[in-house]
């Protein structure tokens, strides 16, 4: 189980054990938000890197998720490998990472894929997929024979961890979990009944 003072360290173990028996993508996680009503809002989106300041991901700042998360800066992630039998979770608070971490993690992004954060219009209504389509030929267009460069809209969001779980399937439904809790600089410990 868990390291009784290093969770992260947990975690990228479980995370190397997972990207060699996960099918497709180990790194997916379900998140959480709440929008403006305090209704809770959730999807699956890619971790891009974690260290011990928290869990990055990016995305459109002006998608649902983006707003959800400037208005409300809360998170709670569930990661779930089933060829495994485990389940993490994290609750914590959000921060925007810098321009410089965003545009780095930009810059290795494949050239489509950097078009296509300029092309999408994140959760604002499709008309048609010809706007879609026709978005894409025009940024293709304008970048075709340069750099892409990083939209100011888009950029990355870090889940500062406060609450940590490690939950592992047993026989009989006699679940392990294991909880962290942040108490300042330190991590605190507890087991919890399945």
């Amino acid at each position: 189980m868990a390291s009784p003072d290093d969770p992260i360290a947990q975690f990228h173990a479980w995370m190397a054990e997972a990207e060699k028996s996960e099918p497709n993508n180990p790194n997916a996680f379900a998140l959480a938000s709440t929008d403006a009503n305090g209704m809770p809002n959730v999807r699956m989106v890619l971790l891009k890197s974690v260290d011990a300041t928290g869990f990055v991901f990016y995305t459109n700042l002006g998608s649902a998720k983006g707003g959800e998360l400037l208005a409300n800066p809360q998170a709670a992630l569930c990661f779930h490998w089933k060829s495994l039998g485990r389940q993490f979770r994290v609750q914590g608070a959000i921060e925007v990472v810098s321009d410089e971490e965003a545009d780095a993690y930009y810059a290795s992004r494949a050239k489509d894929s950097q078009i296509g954060a300029w092309a999408s219009r994140q959760s604002e209504v499709l008309p048609d997929r010809f706007a879609l389509e026709k978005a894409v030929a025009k940024y293709a267009a304008r970048y075709a024979l340069s750099k892409v460069p990083r939209p100011d809209f888009w950029s990355g969001f870090r889940v500062i961890p406060q609450r940590l779980e490690f939950w592992q399937e047993r026989p009989f439904r006699l679940h392990d979990r294991q909880v962290f809790i942040r108490d300042g600089d330190v991590w605190r410990t507890e087991k919890l009944f399945p």
